[in-house]
């Protein structure tokens, strides 16, 4: 398929958090994606049926131009999805935390509560949902490629980039390695959940600062990135198993250390820990990532002081204490 002018580098190599849902990422976008062109591409949206005044975040083109317009393309811009349409037209959805896509007939419903707005193809029909009370996904009607590139945030593309691309990327800016990561403009696609899991591959701590890497942390982050996005991308195109992604969900069976507080790290077998800030959350594994180093909670922090243990031999100590 030939993408439309100005989409180059929205496609890949082809916050968020808590315990209830988390912002689709990379891997899960590319299957959407792609289980979206198999069934839009060059056929009309005949209709979108919005149930929420609050999704559509924009007024001018208004959303009927897209009606009866043919999909000329469909990318990946970030964590959004992208339809490309005649006249230079783009529908812009950014599926936020708890927002799922689901295909079905033509026509289908909208359900009740959670139903936003369904998008009516020649072939079937596009349905958006989002759980909770808050609801945070968003549609954005565009023309032309400058328009486009304001939905932008500019991060790069790590599975099309270079080992001096990424490590120049990764120094723009003095972050600890987890905010760096999952900061849109510094690297696309890539959020709370895979960002664990690239760090705990990686063997490093999610609060080790870019500024300190030596030149073999900074390969081994790079193929970490590359690793682990390539591989549960293919890990999920083998779910979807040529079907609309069903299971786009919080945490994963599989995952080394995201969702997995409490439980032992597969590869070491220690208790892997958590630092929780804001609405999102840090899981990482002591013994492989911090030479057996607790980083600190800032709320269990204060509220313990002193009687913060400082290694995982100590607080192993303390519970089997507890328990006699």
């Amino acid at each position: 398929m030939q993408a439309w002018p100005g989409a180059a580098g929205c496609v890949a190599g082809g916050g968020d958090g808590g315990h209830a849902a988390r912002v689709p990422e990379l891997p899960d976008i590319t299957v959407y994606v792609e289980a979206l062109r198999a069934r839009v591409v060059e056929r009309r949206l005949e209709r979108v049926r919005l149930a929420s005044p609050f999704l559509l975040r924009s007024v001018e083109p208004p959303i009927a131009s897209v009606e009866g317009a043919r999909v000329r393309g469909v990318e990946r811009l970030g964590k959004r999805i992208v339809f490309g349409l005649e006249g230079e037209l783009f529908l812009v959805l950014h599926l936020m935390i708890a927002g799922r896509l689901a295909w079905h007939e033509r026509g289908q419903a909208l359900p009740g509560k959670v139903g936003l707005a369904g998008f009516d193809f020649e072939s079937g029909t596009l349905v958006l949902t989002e759980a909770g009370t808050q609801k945070r996904a968003s549609l954005h009607v565009v023309r032309g490629a400058e328009a486009l590139r304001q939905h932008d945030r500019g991060g790069l593309e790590v599975l099309e980039a270079s080992p001096a691309a990424f490590r120049e990327r990764l120094l723009a800016e003095n972050h600890t390695l987890k905010r760096a990561l999952t900061d849109p403009r510094l690297f696309s696609g890539i959020g709370n959940a895979y960002s664990d899991e690239i760090l705990h591959a990686a063997r490093l701590s999610p609060l080790r600062w870019t500024t300190q890497l030596e030149d073999a942390e900074h390969a081994r982050l790079f193929e970490a990135v590359r690793e682990t996005l390539t591989s549960w991308t293919e890990r999920l195109r083998a779910e979807a198993a040529g079907g609309f992604p069903r299971k786009v969900t919080a945490f994963r069976d599989g995952m080394a250390v995201h969702g997995r507080y409490g439980e032992p790290c597969p590869t070491c077998g220690t208790t892997v820990q958590r630092i929780l800030y804001a609405s999102n959350e840090a899981n990482y594994c002591p013994r492989c990532q911090t030479g057996g180093k607790l980083l600190a909670d800032r709320a269990l922090s204060r509220l313990m002081k002193d009687d913060w243990p400082r290694t995982i031999e100590e607080l192993e100590e303390r519970r089997g204490s507890a328990g006699t």
